[in-house]
């Protein structure tokens, strides 16, 4: 199930189901990661910037964590902002030399 180059303009997630929690990182904080909890199938909404045309798709495992990942940016959040413990979900990468 993935739906690869997706170009959304003013994507909207209409419905969502399950939850599961993952490891999350992302370029914008390179030294952790973190277990966030997210719903593992999503349907969104979207104007297609190629096409010009209303789509909505349907989105479950990883495809879906990283949409939904995409979209928290889109809202000024980092995955920083959804980890489920501070004190226990946050983890140091590891440096490697």
């Amino acid at each position: 199930n993935n739906h690869g180059l997706l170009c959304m303009v003013n994507p909207e997630i209409i419905s969502r189901s399950g939850l599961a929690v993952m490891r999350e990182g992302c370029m914008s904080v390179p030294d952790y990661t973190g277990d966030v909890e997210r719903a593992t199938e999503i349907t969104v909404r979207f104007l297609d910037s190629r096409s010009g045309q209303q789509r909505e798709v349907t989105a479950s495992g990883f495809e879906a964590v990283a949409i939904q990942h995409e979209m928290d940016h889109l809202d000024g959040l980092l995955f920083l902002d959804r980890v489920i413990s501070v004190s226990t979900g946050l983890f140091r990468r590891k440096q490697y030399r």
